[in-house]
């Protein structure tokens, strides 16, 4: 049997998807209760009748049936060759009956059941939650022709109805609670969202709902975007696809920071730091920079990772930091290449250095491989980027402050599905920094 960290994928064979797979769920301490939802690509329920709980045990299409033992639910069977092609992805939920919160949570954990028994585990814990009343467990989706599995894990505030409106679905009336007004510094941001660049609200709000679900909505960071600019990117600036990447972490810097501002710096033989990336010039941003500052050969993690620490703090130098070091805020760090680095020893020290400081880095790797240790079973192809998933599990650091994936291109997954993945680590660390007295 597979154990499965957050965040880790798993592809289902033929078998699987043409006969029946059982997801087994368990929670200790709290009352729990477990749904399914059929979601289309939008990110919404397909229809009503696609919600699967303990009032509508089953799809239309027989694709989706809840099971149980008398009266407790413990899971769902899937016969995933019966559901229409409209539903992309399957998202199993556990919401709590009655009061407390997830952090309440003993133990749990979802497995997977084929025709030999379980074959795959994710477990959780309430240690690894907080005030949330509902879990997004995990995600059946289709990929390549086929089904895969995503250990999810995520907490989400409000509760089953709280997930139900977040897929679009209708809440009766005595289930839905009113819901507080968003704070004035959500609505000046989307105001000036709407008057600056329109384009960007739904980006925007997209952000907002996946940092809602990990009980980030009213966090507040500094955004950096480090993008590599050796030659073999040139294919993806010239396609647009890093423009595209960029106002996606634009979007995300706007709900971290109501500034509207990120900052950025591209890296190849040299280190560069153009203006930052806004409201008022996100426009042809990327195609501007790389008209000012061509790109080079070689490629240098290290000298790029010095140049963003020596810029938010610069007492450093970019140098060692031997003590821990607090900060009003947290610098989150989108982190994008794809290739190594000529100055492995060097981004080693950089990583384990900047663990005593409020600095988040979030590498992405353009390329084939998906082996980050929250995705060690994602793909069975050997991974292009060896090196980024040794950062990912670097031993000597204060705290855990990286996390890795990789997609086959900066487009690949939709923009919820992204915002989502770049939350898979960094709701953990933000605990983590202010255990040890790196946020204040």
């Amino acid at each position: 049997m597979q154990e499965l960290s957050k965040g880790a994928r798993l592809a289902f064979a033929p078998d699987m998807v043409e006969g029946e797979l059982q997801v087994r769920l368990k929670g200790q301490g709290l009352q729990l209760d477990f749904a399914c939802f059929a979601i289309d690509a939008a990110g919404k329920l397909v229809d009503d009748r696609y919600m699967i709980f303990f009032n509508q045990p089953a799809t239309p299409c027989g694709g989706v049936t809840l099971k149980g033992e008398g009266n407790e639910v413990d899971g769902f069977s899937f016969r995933l060759a019966m559901l229409p092609a409209k539903v992309e992805r399957l998202v199993i939920t556990a919401s709590i009956d009655g009061g407390g919160v997830m952090s309440q949570l003993t133990q749990g954990h979802v497995g997977l059941h084929g025709a030999g028994g379980e074959f795959a585990r994710f477990a959780f814990t309430g240690a690894d939650f907080s005030q949330e009343q509902a879990l997004m467990l995990g995600e059946l989706y289709r990929r390549e022709g086929g089904w895969r599995f995503m250990a999810v894990g995520q907490g989400f505030n409000g509760g089953l109805p709280a997930l139900v409106r977040h897929f679009g679905a209708d809440v009766a009336q005595d289930a839905a609670p009113a819901q507080p007004a968003p704070p004035p510094s959500s609505i000046s941001l989307e105001k000036r969202v709407e008057a600056k660049a329109p384009q960007l609200v739904s980006l925007v709000k997209s952000a907002g709902v996946s940092l809602a679900k990990v009980g980030l909505d009213a966090h507040r960071a500094r955004v950096c975007l480090v993008l590599d600019i050796s030659g073999s990117m040139s294919a993806l600036y010239r396609k647009g696809l890093v423009q595209r990447f960029a106002e996606r972490i634009l979007a995300l810097g706007c709900r971290f920071d109501n500034d509207g501002d990120i900052d950025v710096f591209l890296f190849g033989r040299n280190v560069h730091q153009p203006e930052p990336m806004g409201l008022s010039n996100w426009t042809g941003y990327i195609a501007k920079a790389i008209d000012r500052h061509p790109l080079e050969g070689d490629t240098r993690y290290g000298a790029a990772m010095a140049a963003v620490r020596r810029h938010y703090f610069p007492d450093a130098g970019g140098g060692e930091r031997t003590s821990p070091h607090a900060a009003p805020l947290p610098v989150y760090v989108m982190f994008v290449t794809d290739g190594t680095t000529s100055d492995q020893p060097m981004t080693e020290r950089q990583l384990r250095w900047s663990s005593r400081e409020p600095i988040f880095w979030q590498f992405m790797g353009i390329g084939k491989g998906k082996k980050s240790k929250a995705r060690r079973l994602a793909d069975f192809a050997d991974s292009d980027f060896p090196f980024l998933e040794k950062l990912d599990d670097l031993g000597g650091r204060l705290i855990d402050n990286a996390d890795f994936f990789s997609v086959s291109s900066p487009d690949e997954h939709t923009d919820s599905a992204l915002y989502d993945l770049l939350m898979t680590e960094y709701p953990g660390w933000v605990r983590q920094a202010r255990q040890n007295g790196l946020l204040r």
